[in-house]
């Protein structure tokens, strides 16, 4: 009996039909790529699990990429191009556009917040990164920091940006219940510290924020923009100084 209905079973998945070669493409790969993702994470996304996805035999994807490690940078890529490529343009105000690069960056891993950190580590080599990287190193050295220290400003400011949202889209993914603990710990038992152990903490115990809010990426955004335009001026000075022109002093002086 049970191997009459073991056949049984494998003769209907025998039977069951394959998508047809010709009805694959890159697009449609990638979206059932981003379907994968979205439902079970980037460690889910393989080949085999596509071709189950696709109805397809997963030795077909390889037509169209390489490898998984092709897929995944293609998707990452292909994301971002959807989330922010093509939306930043070039003003007068360096800082209002490293501020809207910056909150583009931080909505794109909010909007894929189950598997933000996962896309953060990678670099993809592709037009999304590339115009990306060119905007924010062109705004940086509008901002008057020196062409030496462009940059390593650059990668210091991308590197913020994209560790705190991705940070903060890693706490909206969290599981509900353990995301509603980790906040009440912020608000309830951060407040219940003894004072006279915890100093700092019982004094501002009332302005703590919460986990998932935006506060601490806009106020260390901002921070980071002060920090740009103080190096810009210590370049200026140290500019005015080799022409002969006075010695740099402190900032601010």
């Amino acid at each position: 009996m049970a191997g009459r209905q073991s056949k049984e079973k494998g003769s209907k998945a025998e039977a069951r039909p394959r998508r047809a070669r010709d009805s694959l493409n890159r697009e449609v790969i990638l979206a059932a790529a981003e379907k994968i993702a979205l439902r079970d994470g980037l460690d889910a996304l393989t080949f085999q699990e596509l071709g189950a996805e696709l109805e397809a035999h997963p030795t077909s994807l390889y037509r169209h990429f390489k490898d998984k490690d092709e897929l995944l940078l293609e998707l990452v890529d292909g994301l971002r191009a959807r989330s922010y490529g093509g939306t930043v343009t070039p003003t007068d105000d360096w800082r209002a556009d490293l501020r809207d690069i910056a909150q583009r960056v931080r909505e794109h891993y909010l909007r894929y917040a189950p598997f933000a950190q996962q896309m953060v580590m990678r670099t993809t080599r592709r037009p999304t990164e590339f115009s990306s990287v060119d905007f924010t190193l062109d705004a940086v050295r509008r901002a008057g920091v020196a062409d030496e220290e462009v940059a390593v400003v650059q990668r210091a400011f991308g590197s913020f940006v994209r560790s705190v949202a991705s940070l903060e889209a890693a706490v909206h993914a969290l599981d509900p219940e353990v995301r509603r603990r980790d906040e009440l710990a912020w608000q309830v038992e951060y407040r219940q510290l003894d004072a006279g152990t915890y100093p700092a903490i019982a004094h501002h115990a009332d302005r703590l924020p919460s986990l998932g809010g935006p506060s601490a990426f806009d106020v260390g955004l901002e921070m980071m923009l002060d920090a740009i335009e103080v190096r810009a001026e210590r370049s200026r000075a140290r500019q005015r100084a080799d022409q002969g022109g006075d010695e740099p002093g402190p900032v601010g002086e």
